[in-house]
Parts: structure tokens; sequence; C-alpha cells
């Protein structure tokens, strides 16, 4: 099976796009056919390249809000197509508005919910699909996403502060490597200039300076090609198979980052797998979609490690506790969730608990930063300042 990204237009004249699985073209436009949907544009993903687009994506907040009133909608008891209609409507991202409008058409076709939230995965991930068929099935769609919209906040609240973990330093650095730049490219070398016309001999820490400036001055654009293509080779190795284990090891191994990382980890595997359970999903299918949606290839394979353990006729607590990864008091935990059958509630207190713990971790790792980058950003400015400022005493002493 191919996915296929398409535009065209409705009867009524109306713009749409989206992504379409189907084993060939010829069958994605026979599909979009029967959806009264005229083609403009079809091409399969990866054939060819393209630029990434600005805002073009769907984030997560936007499926949150949708989310959130999707279910009110249909808890007041809206029909399932005027939900999706109107949803679509009010959209201020127009990827989003379409993706809405072709899951309305798909539904309108025959189609359940959940088969026609699956052809749209930049949107619609397979924990969202899962659920939503587990709420088809069990008529309790409401509740359903009800549960999703707060499980998709609690996750994009998480994701925010890995981004304020890990952005704030590295914006820090970028910025201290900027003015670092500037002033060896352009300050240093006419304060070398004027200390030729000196014919002093120039201190060591000064020598060392204008050579910085000098290797910079003539290597700039080498400097700069060699980042872009560092920074290319380590995300085409990070897409490899080895490549990304071994990157996500070292990434759980680097002091206080990777503490902060498992920390992340068990928050996410638990309120994913306890709202799976909630919703009615098959314990072994959480399993799987969790381990695809715990974002380090390292936690994936040893979640699905687990699931063939239990797949075996073992408890989830037994095979979780080989791993490493989760710490006793979690595999406890969650072995008094299986043996008094409240897994789901269990796991949401542990995700509860490891959420706050995130939170303190954050602060204490930007509590350590901080005083740590600007030492060292003073550090060498002050190196800088006062390396040029030697020759200078130099000369008014000789005067």
């Amino acid at each position: 099976m191919a996915r296929f990204e398409w535009k065209g237009k409705t009867k009524s004249g109306e713009n749409q796009r989206g992504v379409l699985v189907a084993k060939s073209r010829e069958e994605a436009e026979q599909l979009l056919k029967a959806r009264s949907i005229k083609v403009s544009s079809i091409r399969e993903e990866g054939k060819s390249f393209k630029l990434p687009s600005i805002g073009g994506g769907v984030s997560a907040k936007d499926v949150s809000i949708f989310t959130r009133q999707f279910s009110v909608m249909i808890d007041a008891g809206l029909p399932l197509i005027q939900c999706l209609e109107l949803l679509g409507g009010q959209q201020k991202n127009k990827n989003f508005s379409n993706i809405i409008q072709a899951v309305r058409g798909d539904v309108e076709s025959g189609s359940t919910l959940s088969d026609a939230m699956r052809k749209h995965p930049k949107a619609f991930d397979t924990l969202y699909v899962n659920m939503i068929a587990a709420g088809e099935a069990g008529g309790i769609l409401d509740q359903i996403l009800e549960r999703l919209s707060e499980y998709i906040e609690k996750a994009v609240k998480l994701k925010s502060q890995v981004k304020s973990a890990l952005v704030y330093p590295a914006i820090v650095m970028l910025v201290a490597g900027v003015v670092v730049f500037i002033i060896l490219y352009f300050v240093i070398p006419t304060f070398a200039s004027m200390f030729a016309t000196s014919g002093n001999e120039l201190p060591a820490m000064t020598q060392v300076t204008i050579s910085a400036s000098k290797f910079v001055e003539n290597y700039a654009l080498l400097m700069l090609v060699f980042v872009v293509l560092l920074s290319y080779a380590i995300n085409r190795y990070y897409n490899t198979f080895h490549g990304r284990r071994l990157i996500d090891r070292i990434l759980l191994k680097v002091p206080v980052l990777g503490m902060l990382l498992q920390k992340i980890a068990i928050a996410r595997f638990c309120r994913t797998l306890g709202t799976l359970i909630n919703a009615g999903v098959p314990i072994l299918d959480g399993i799987e979609i969790t381990a695809r949606t715990s974002g380090n290839a390292i936690i994936e394979d040893s979640l699905m490690g687990v699931k063939k353990e239990i797949e075996e006729g073992k408890t989830i607590a037994e095979p979780l506790g080989k791993t490493s990864l989760f710490p006793q008091m979690v595999v406890s935990m969650i072995s008094v969730g299986e043996s008094t059958g409240a897994l789901d509630v269990m796991l949401n207190k542990i995700a509860d608990f490891y959420e706050d713990e995130v939170d303190v971790a954050v602060a204490a790792l930007m509590s350590m930063l901080e005083p740590l980058l600007i030492v060292v950003l003073g550090s060498i400015i002050g190196y800088i300042v006062i390396s040029l400022y030697l020759p200078i005493f130099q000369m008014a002493n000789n005067a």
C-alpha cells in the first residue's frame, strides 16, 4: 500500500486536499472519483522533492481543540455529519479544515469515522484512530472524545515542558555563538591591524585571540558548510534503524537529560496505555500503540519485548521490571493495578505523579543550565576583552 497526496474539487466547487492510502495511483483516483471529487493533482508521497511548508501541518493544539468541541457536539446530540461539517468550516488551519471535510465526505459515503480518520495519519495518529474505533464499537463516542481531548491536552503540556528544557539552552548557545563569531570576524581584525603598527610583541592571550579571528575570517564559509553537512549527516543517520537506536541510547545515558527523558517516557507510557485501556482497547494493541508513540527507539524495542512476553501468558508488571527503564515503584503500582482490576486508574495516577516529576526536573535543569551558560559565555567574552586590553596597557606603559 502507498500513500498519495491529492488536490481536487467537490461537485460544489470547493477546493479540497488530503492523503489517501491505496495500492496504486489508479486505485487512488477511483476512490476519489467515488467520492465525487474532481482530481487536479495526485502524487505518491516520497516520489518528488518538496520544500517543507510553513504552517501547513496540523498541530496537537488544533487536534485538541477539535476533539473537545467534537465531544461537546456529540454529547449534545448533533448528528455526526453535521458536527464534522461545522468543525471543518470553522478551522483557521486550512489544511486541517480540508482533512475534516475529507473525513466528512468518507463518512457520508458509508465509511466509519475511525476508518475515515485513518486515511489522515498526519492529523489523527494510530492512538487516536484506535480510540475512536473503540468508542464507535461501544457506543460511547462522546466519552471517548472527552478522554481523548484530556489526553491530548496533557500531552501538549508535556511536550511544551520538553521544549522549554531543550530549546532554551539551544537558543542561548546559538546567540552566544553568533556574538562570538561577530566579534572574531568584524571586531578583532581592527584591533589586530592597530597592534601590528605598534611593533610590540603581543601577549600570548592576544596572539591566541588574533589566530582564532584569522581562522574564522579565512574559513567562515567552510565552517558554515561543515555545520550544515554535519547536521544533515546526523539527521540521515538518525533516520536509519541502527542510527536511531544508537543516538536514543546515548540520549538516555546523558547526565540529567537522560533522567528527564526517562521520566517523560514513563509519564507518556502510563498516560497513553491508561487512556487506551480505559477506552476498551485490548491490552496487547494498547502496548503496541504505546510503543510506537514512545518517541524513543530503545523504549519502543523494550515495550515490544514486553508485548511478546504478555502474549506468552505473563503479566504486564513482570516483563516491565526486566527492562531497567521503569523504576520498581512503577512496576509495583502496575502489579497492584493488575491484581485489583484497576490498571487504567493506576496508570493514570502514575502518569500524574511523573508529569509532576517532569515539572520539577525541568525546573532543576533550567536552574542549573542558566548560571552555567552565563559563566561559559561570560568567560569567553571576558577572555576576548582581556586579550584585547593587555596590548593597550602594554603600549601605555611603554609610552
